[in-house]
């Protein structure tokens, strides 16, 4: 009995405390096909995108099939200001994964910044059907399209 009252603390502890996901972050990704990002993610936070790209690089060009890679890439060569390149590795991020939420925030807001609300709309339209009650994610992309619709 006391093995039983255990057991339903660790799994009710697991259920509650789960994994934190950033907005780069796919649940569907197999763990044995995700690389250790933390560093990467901490270079990014800390807006050093070239060394952010530099560690990504060898990744995506390794075949990786976790889409956070091409995500974080896309995302750090659009803020390096290589909006071009970015597209393309936002879009190998949604080859792998169309429904990777992050991906379609990122590219949304590139879209964007591209003047193309149209295109980000419909990356806003797909974020509604995959987060019904909200996300992040959508709440960003809601609050992007917001600020760039306002007359300047």
């Amino acid at each position: 009995m006391l093995r039983l009252h255990g057991l339903a603390s660790v799994l009710t502890l697991l259920l509650v405390a789960g994994p934190a996901l950033a907005a780069d972050t796919s649940s569907d990704t197999p763990a044995a096909a995700t690389p250790d990002l933390a560093s990467i993610r901490t270079q990014i936070k800390a807006e050093d995108y070239k060394a952010a790209i530099a560690a990504l690089q060898p990744l995506a060009d390794s075949g990786s099939k976790d889409p956070d890679v091409y995500n974080l890439l896309g995302y750090s060569l659009r803020k390096s200001g290589d909006r071009k390149t970015a597209q393309t590795f936002y879009e190998k991020a949604l080859a792998i994964d169309p429904t990777h939420k992050g991906t379609l925030e990122y590219q949304g807001e590139l879209f964007i910044e591209n003047g193309d609300l149209p295109k980000a709309q419909q990356n806003l339209a797909a974020l509604v059907k995959l987060c019904p009650g909200g996300c992040e994610e959508r709440e960003d992309l809601e609050k992007a399209l917001a600020h760039a619709a306002k007359p300047k």
